[in-house]
């Protein structure tokens, strides 16, 4: 199983109409259906938006650099992999599909402490279907992003 790096983005909106782009990760129904990734981990971050509940473009910067040292941690040995990004709404989340969550956390810590402290939140839950992953890949359509179809 090869790990690409090809996306999708979508507009959706939160539930106070606030809106929220969806980056989701494509070409990864491999890793999905090899049963591998039984656990599910998302990343919250919390911030003061603009008008449009979006982050400031040095908040976006700080935020990018946290999530490319999450992308190369957790995706080095393919632990967990990054499924889908949204940000919008006053909050950016990042989506994982895990092998063990343990080890995951295990390795965020690691990860995040070359940063100073993050105002993040996290959640786990056993997803063994990766239900909410294909369920985010239902938006793809809404994009209009059809150069990555073969």
């Amino acid at each position: 199983m090869k790990l690409t790096d090809k996306w999708f983005s979508a507009i959706s909106e939160d539930e106070n109409g606030k809106l929220v782009i969806v980056t989701g990760r494509d070409d990864i129904m491999d890793f999905v259906k090899s049963g591998k990734f039984k656990e599910r981990a998302e990343i919250y971050w919390k911030y003061e938006g603009d008008g449009q509940g979006m982050p400031s473009e040095e908040l976006s910067e700080q935020m990018e650099q946290v999530e490319e040292a999450l992308r190369k941690s957790m995706e080095k040995d393919k632990l967990a992999i990054l499924t889908g990004v949204y940000t919008g709404g006053g909050q950016k989340t990042w989506v994982f599909i895990c092998r063990t969550v343990r080890v995951f956390g295990e390795r965020l810590n690691e990860v995040l402490s070359s940063f100073d402290l993050l105002p993040i939140e996290i959640y786990t839950e056993n997803d063994p279907d990766c239900e909410e992953y294909l369920d985010m890949l239902e938006m793809r359509s809404w994009g209009g992003d059809d150069d990555d179809e073969d």
